[in-house]
């Protein structure tokens, strides 16, 4: 059974763990502000002598990252925890794909990712070896029926997909990820290779985490949880994230159940 923290507080199960993996986008932030009571969160625990790293399925580089939370306030003690899906993918891109032809799928903002070997970039998707998804097109950010008709013919391609994540919400606002294109890409019958969460291998690549106890923390049961469960870490679940509205309706052992994960904890927001 899910465990409330709302009046215990963070500080109730800290003890518990020697490591943390914390989100970033919906825990730590909005993508337009930061949230203090984190933040404090994340200062407890360096005060505690344990580690935490802000994993987060950012489909950039881990500096691009950093240069963003600190354009939103971050302190660098902070920052310099973060591990990005992007850097994973990059690892990958670098060593068994350099030298081969992409097509970009996602916005410009993302092209920080792919700037050590741009001169591989098609701009046509015929041409390309391999296709790499970082998110939407602008001009194609809420329509998936374009990625099907794009990619109709060519499903022999493999997609190589940054960030795993469906959905995400700047502020108020709900917004499509490249999972979401992925997940076309993967229902036609194509082959996708994912970096980031619920995948281990950019846990592994992040921090030693053998023989420690772990928590990771999350706002997406797809994600940060189902990536918890898979590497038998416990968890928690911020409730007022991406699925809100579900938990609000059904309740949190529902909510869990219908995405075939297990929560040990639930707050509303990460507080200490």
């Amino acid at each position: 059974m899910t465990k409330n923290l709302y009046k215990q507080g963070f500080s109730s199960i800290v003890d518990n763990y020697q490591l943390f993996y914390v989100d970033l986008w919906g825990v730590v932030h909005n993508g337009v502000s930061l949230n203090n009571e984190a933040i404090k969160v994340l200062n407890e625990i360096s005060k505690k002598k344990k580690d935490y790293i802000l994993l987060t399925n950012a489909p950039r580089p881990n500096q691009a990252v950093k240069s963003f939370l600190e354009r939103m306030g971050m302190q660098k003690e902070i920052r310099d925890h973060v591990f990005t899906s992007g850097e994973a993918a990059l690892k990958y891109l670098k060593n068994n794909l350099l030298g081969k032809t992409f097509f970009h799928i996602g916005p410009p903002r993302d092209f920080d990712l792919f700037k050590d070997f741009k001169k591989e970039k098609s701009e046509n998707i015929e041409n390309s070896n391999y296709i790499l998804c970082t998110g939407l097109f602008d001009n194609f950010n809420e329509d998936l029926t374009f990625y099907k008709n794009l990619f109709e013919k060519n499903l022999k391609k493999k997609l190589i997909c940054t960030n795993p994540d469906l959905i995400v919400d700047r502020g108020n606002k709900r917004e499509l990820c490249a999972g979401s294109v992925a997940m076309v890409f993967e229902k036609m019958g194509g082959e996708v290779i994912y970096f980031g969460k619920p995948y281990p291998e950019v846990y592994d690549q992040s921090v030693n985490n053998k023989n420690k106890k772990t928590l990771s923390i999350g706002d997406n049961l797809n994600t940060d949880i189902k990536g918890a469960n898979l590497l038998n870490f416990d968890s928690l679940l911020i409730s007022n994230g991406i699925h809100k509205n579900e938990i609000k309706k059904n309740g949190i052992e529902k909510t869990s159940k219908s995405y075939e994960v297990i929560c040990n904890y639930i707050q509303s927001e990460l507080k200490w």
